[in-house]
């Protein structure tokens, strides 16, 4: 499997995405630059975290009309997969490829610590080999990560399984004290209709490697890729 991570100005996440996918689950993994139109034939774009163009107006609101995303939208609509995390969830939603908006944390303030998640749903590629009552710890970093749809939208959401995370604590309760933003009910991560995007703002790239003490985030690389291979 090829993957193409797309590095905005202002990304700081490519490199920790970069060395998930290739040094510790083996794919072949190249770096896309925002202002190219050339995908490399890659099977999954990968968005990654940052402050793409400083975040001025919104998160992702600029890095949406880099020269790549063009492509990166033409690839999504076709069926390719694409996968943003934190700021690539923000473009991704600026991007109208998911539904919904990132909004900045209740309190104001940012937000770098390790929460919990826990799986909605195993009928996608990262989420079908997750233990649903399974509380994974997962590192958050970001100032905007509210998520926020309207009602029909949410409704839309909930009948079509297409949320995948929601915000937890270690028990794999759903309240509000385990809600480290205020995103609208709990909402941590979601798919869209054709389930070959994905976005969350937790960071799995983060949690895969062993001399970090914590490898919760392995399993959604590990499901993706096994599907994509099996496929």
């Amino acid at each position: 499997m090829k993957v193409g991570v797309v590095v905005f100005p202002g990304s700081n996440c490519d490199e920790d995405a970069v060395s998930a996918f290739r040094d510790q689950f083996g794919c072949e993994t190249v770096k896309l630059w925002h202002k190219d139109h050339d995908l490399q034939a890659c099977d999954l774009i990968f968005l990654p975290g940052g402050f793409s163009y400083g975040d001025y107006l919104r998160s992702g609101a600029i890095a949406r009309f880099s020269p790549i995303m063009q492509n990166v939208i033409e690839f999504a609509n076709r069926g390719g997969l694409v996968w943003g995390v934190c700021n690539g969830f923000q473009i991704l939603c600026e991007s109208h490829l998911l539904p919904g908006a990132l909004l900045h944390n209740s309190h104001q303030k940012f937000n770098c610590k390790n929460v919990f998640i826990k799986p909605e749903t195993n009928n996608s590629l990262i989420t079908n080999q997750l233990e649903l009552n399974k509380a994974l710890q997962i590192p958050i970093a970001h100032g905007e990560g509210r998520y926020y749809c309207n009602d029909e939208t949410l409704a839309g959401l909930m009948a079509n399984h297409q949320i995948l995370f929601r915000y937890c604590d270690a028990q794999g309760n759903i309240n509000e004290a385990s809600n480290p933003n205020g995103a609208l009910d709990n909402i941590a991560g979601i798919t869209n209709l054709g389930r070959n995007v994905f976005g969350m703002m937790p960071h799995p790239e983060r949690a895969v490697d062993n001399e970090l003490y914590n490898t919760d985030g392995r399993a959604l690389f590990s499901g993706l890729l096994d599907a994509v291979v099996k496929a």
